[in-house]
């Protein structure tokens, strides 16, 4: 079983999609399996994380900008891929350090996730985007 969400991103931050998988899987014909999660592109990532306190969302978001400037700070000058701003390559540096899937136990339709874990699509770039998750139930 097969589905894939549209996610609209305003520029860098953490967007919960805990949610929309969990209504999706409410309606499954296929109670129990392993749930793998793919996001769809370069520039963004794919992460369980705490849900309960938004400060989490905000730190790892200050802590991924520290460790890796856009590309027009000076201790970046060594980068060569520019074409679609300051702000790409260093998004394909965070997707590459952070996952773009991840696999899930579902157990009578539901996720088995922690008490504050949540699911999100982690957005590196400034300008808005629309990411897509593709999601299989097995």
């Amino acid at each position: 079983m097969q589905a894939e969400f549209s996610i609209a991103t305003q520029g860098p931050g953490l967007y919960e999609v805990t949610g929309q998988v969990a209504r999706w899987l409410a309606g499954a014909q296929v109670r129990e399996g392993l749930l793998t999660l793919f996001l769809r592109h370069t520039s963004a990532s794919l992460l369980i994380q705490e849900n309960a306190d938004p400060d989490v969302q905000r730190d790892l978001r200050a802590f991924f900008e520290r460790l890796v400037p856009p590309a027009d700070a000076p201790e970046m000058a060594y980068l060569r891929h520019r074409a679609e701003g300051p702000d790409d390559m260093p998004a394909h540096i965070k997707a590459a350090m952070m996952p773009v899937s991840l696999s899930v136990p579902v157990r009578d339709g539901r996720m088995v996730l922690g008490t504050w874990q949540g699911l999100y699509v982690v957005e590196h770039r400034r300008a808005p985007h629309r990411r897509r998750l593709a999601a299989h139930l097995g």
